[in-house]
C-alpha cells in the first residue's frame, strides 16, 4: 500500500507593508483628480460648502488614498499651498502630527473657507498636537468665522480623543462657549454647540457642568444662546447620554 510522503508544514510569509505610491504633489493631484466626478463637485454646494478649486472627490476616497501617501509631512505642506479643496482635506491625513508648529496652524486656520477643512483639520490632526488647547483659547477670541469655528471644533476634538487632558482644562474652556454662544453665526453656533455636547460627554462631573450652562443658555435673550442651550440639554439628558454616564460612573 502506497503511503503518503509527509510535508512539513510551511510557515506563512509576514505580510509586508507596500510602499508608498503618491510622493510627489503632480502624483498626489492626478489622482485626486482621477477619483473625482462632476456630480459630486456640483454636490459641495448642497452641504453648505464652499470650494471654488474642488475636483469632487468624496471623504472616502481623500482617505483611502491618503493610505497610499502615508505619512508625508513634506507633501502635506504642498497639498495645502495648491489651494485645491481635496488637496486640503488629504493634507490633514497625511500630516504629520509631531511636525506641526503653532505658526503652521495659524496658517492654515486662516486659509479655512469652508467647514469641511476646518473640521477636517481639527478633528484628524490639530487636535493630535499638544498645541491645541493654546489654540482654542486664541482663536476663540478671533472675529473670522472659521478661526472662530475652528476653536470649538478643536474643543470638540479633543474631548472626544484626547484621554489624557485632564478635566480642569475643559472646565476652563466652560467660559469660552459661553461668551461665544451668542455668536449668531452658523458655523460658528454649530460649533459652539459641538463643543459644549462633546465636553458634557466627557464625564459625570463635565456632564454636570455641562448640562448647567446649557440651562443658563437656553435662558438667555439670544436666539443662538437659545438654540445652543436647548439642543445641548437634549443631547446630554437623551438616552445615550445617560447609558454613557452609567459606564462612565461604574468605571470611576
Amino acid at each position: 500500500m502506497a503511503t503518503r510522503k509527509k510535508t512539513k508544514p510551511t510557515t506563512p510569509k509576514p505580510k509586508t507593508k507596500s510602499a508608498p505610491t503618491l510622493t510627489t504633489l503632480p502624483a498626489a493631484l492626478a489622482a485626486l483628480e482621477k477619483k473625482g466626478t462632476k456630480a459630486y463637485r456640483e454636490g459641495l454646494s448642497r452641504y453648505g460648502i464652499v470650494a471654488p478649486r474642488a475636483f469632487g472627490v468624496s471623504m472616502n476616497d481623500v482617505q483611502a488614498l491618503a493610505k497610499l501617501t502615508g505619512p508625508n509631512h513634506a507633501l502635506a505642506l504642498e497639498l495645502w499651498k495648491s489651494e485645491w479643496y481635496e488637496a486640503r482635506l488629504l493634507a490633514c491625513f497625511v500630516a504629520e502630527p509631531e511636525r506641526v508648529t503653532p505658526s503652521l496652524m495659524d496658517r492654515w486656520a486662516r486659509d479655512f473657507d469652508n467647514w469641511a477643512v476646518c473640521d477636517t483639520a481639527c478633528f484628524h490632526l490639530f487636535d493630535r498636537t499638544p498645541h491645541a488647547f493654546d489654540k482654542i483659547l486664541g482663536w476663540a477670541k478671533h472675529d473670522d468665522e472659521f478661526v472662530k469655528r475652528a476653536a470649538f471644533a478643536l474643543l470638540a476634538s479633543v474631548a472626544l480623543h484626547d484621554k489624557a487632558v485632564n478635566e480642569a482644562a475643559f472646565v476652563r474652556a466652560l467660559p469660552l462657549i459661553e461668551r461665544a454662544a451668542g455668536d449668531d453665526r452658523n458655523f460658528v453656533k454649530k460649533a459652539v454647540l459641538w463643543a459644549l455636547r462633546g465636553v458634557g460627554g466627557r464625564s459625570p462631573r463635565l456632564h454636570e457642568k455641562a448640562a448647567a450652562l446649557a440651562q443658563k443658555l437656553a435662558a438667555r435673550e439670544e436666539p443662538s444662546a437659545r438654540f445652543i442651550g436647548k439642543s445641548a440639554l437634549r443631547e446630554l439628558s437623551s438616552p445615550a447620554a445617560r447609558r454613557r454616564l452609567e459606564r462612565q460612573r461604574a468605571k470611576a
